[in-house]
């Protein structure tokens, strides 16, 4: 009597088998590339793209924080209201112009070139253009206080906000005696946004010519 060996079966015949692909001789399989950070010891073997670096984000508008004229102005410190008539909106001064304390009040107006919304981007660019107007000898005393302002617009590196504080710097220079000499020792202060933005040139121009000022007659037009 013959017993059978569990788990033995009928043999397959050769049709059936799937047949298996060779590689040609002296194939070798590349593998994927690995990426990896440049300056580290990955990035020296074989086989690795080393990723670039990220962008500076030198273009890159900045987030604005809330301004000491957004809370004067909430806390109605400000001795202002806003008047309309026909040829638009200004600003009605509760008191004349000429007595105010500029050593207070125009670094208060200055700090608001940050902000982008109404009211108060129109109190504070009107309350400027005023200010500037009616200053004459009080200007002068007061640009050490006004650079930070300035500065702190310039760096949101907001296309808008830069050429309106530009229309402000050219207002501030003609409103009164040796103010312009007075801002040369802080050209290190607020020339290095403007560097980066130098070879927009045509842009910003065009940017900063839609862009209505209060005083336009006594700007300087390039």
């Amino acid at each position: 009597m013959v017993v059978e060996e569990a788990g033995c079966g009928p043999a397959k015949p050769a049709g059936n088998r799937r047949p298996q692909k060779q590689e040609p001789l002296g194939h070798v399989k590349k593998s994927k590339p690995q990426v990896s950070d440049g300056f580290t010891v990955k990035a020296m073997m074989k086989n690795t793209v080393v990723r670039g670096p990220p962008l500076a984000g030198a273009f890159k508008e900045r987030p604005t924080k809330p301004t000491a004229f957004r809370k004067f102005y909430e806390r109605g410190d400000f001795p202002i209201a806003i008047d309309h008539d026909t040829k638009g909106n200004r600003i009605a001064w509760k008191v004349e112009i000429e007595k105010l304390d500029y050593h207070f009040y125009l670094p208060l107006f200055f700090d608001g070139l940050c902000e982008m919304t109404f009211p108060y981007e129109f109190f504070a660019r009107q309350g400027i253009h005023d200010m500037l107007e009616h200053g004459e000898n009080k200007i002068l005393p007061v640009i050490p206080q006004l650079i930070i302002p300035i500065k702190n617009a310039l760096s949101l590196r907001n296309r808008q906000v830069i050429c309106i504080t530009l229309k402000v710097l050219q207002h501030l220079v003609v409103s009164a005696d040796m103010v312009g000499e007075a801002l040369v020792p802080y050209y290190r202060q607020i020339l290095p946004v403007l560097n980066i933005f130098k070879n927009m040139n045509g842009s910003l121009k065009k940017l900063c010519s839609s862009i209505s000022f209060p005083s336009p007659a006594c700007l300087i037009d390039n």
